[in-house]
């Protein structure tokens, strides 16, 4: 058993290698290239590096694809900051990320863009390998970025790409909170939900009937369709109810979600 002595210094001397580790983390030197095409945000950026960052060594930069495998090739970096639009074109950025990735799988790959409003690009970055995105705007490209991702840390962003983040997942919550009460609601089955979210696809009743998880004939499930409209709809609003009509009202309703549209195995 420890006394409260010993302790204390167990205590003290494990605060003191986690300091001393960060502070090592902090110090270590590594190095950097940058992808960026446009002449005076390189400028910009190769600044931040040298006033904000130290203990980065800026070995090489380049302004398009061509400039930068013959760079990669000579010397390897710890890190690549890349732009995603290069020379006009979106895609470029994503394709260098991914062959990064694949080849020099020891290198981290920070996104730096003015890509602010593409946020399927965001998506495809990310699947492609990048350890995150800074957008350039608010608070740019900061040392803490660059040093958790350094530090191995996965998924790093800067404030505007956060807030927006943070946006579509509240509303992704709202929306499930939405339906689930409509589903509730309006006693909603499974294989209610099935017929209205192939109908939103286009799906005849003889289609559905023939779903693999449809086990109802065609009369079944016009019965089904009726039975739907009831529910949905106030008696004053029932008459001429067709299929169209119906998934417009589920929609609005948060039964189906208009993101989720996939229709099941045939």
């Amino acid at each position: 058993m420890f006394n409260d002595n010993e302790v204390a210094k167990n205590i003290i001397f494990a605060k003191y290698r986690l300091e001393n580790k960060s502070n090592c983390m902090e110090t270590d030197k590594f190095t950097v290239i940058i992808v960026e095409d446009v002449k005076l945000e390189l400028k910009g950026t190769e600044e931040i590096f040298r006033n904000e960052i130290p203990n980065a060594k800026v070995i090489g930069t380049a302004m398009n694809e061509t400039e930068f495998w013959p760079l990669i090739a000579k010397q390897e970096p710890d890190l690549l900051l890349l732009d995603l639009g290069l020379g006009g074109s979106t895609t470029i950025g994503v394709d260098i990320c991914r062959q990064v990735r694949e080849r020099y799988s020891n290198v981290r790959v920070l996104i730096f863009t003015g890509e602010i409003l593409n946020e399927m690009l965001w998506v495809d970055v990310l699947d492609a390998g990048a350890q995150g995105i800074i957008l350039k705007t608010g608070e740019l490209l900061t040392a803490n970025d660059v040093r958790s991702v350094m530090n191995g840390k996965q998924l790093v962003f800067n404030q505007p790409i956060l807030e927006k983040i943070v946006s579509r997942f509240k509303e992704s919550v709202l929306n499930d909170n939405r339906r689930q009460e409509a589903i509730i609601n309006y006693d909603i089955d499974e294989y209610d939900e099935r017929l209205l979210r192939h109908l939103a696809l286009g799906y005849t009743k003889e289609m559905i009937a023939n779903l693999r998880f449809m086990p109802f004939s065609v009369k079944s499930i016009e019965k089904r369709q009726m039975e739907l409209i009831n529910r949905l709809f106030p008696a004053s609003e029932r008459s001429g109810i067709n299929a169209t009509r119906l998934v417009v009202k589920a929609l609005e309703l948060h039964i189906l979600d208009l993101n989720n549209l996939i229709p099941d195995e045939e």
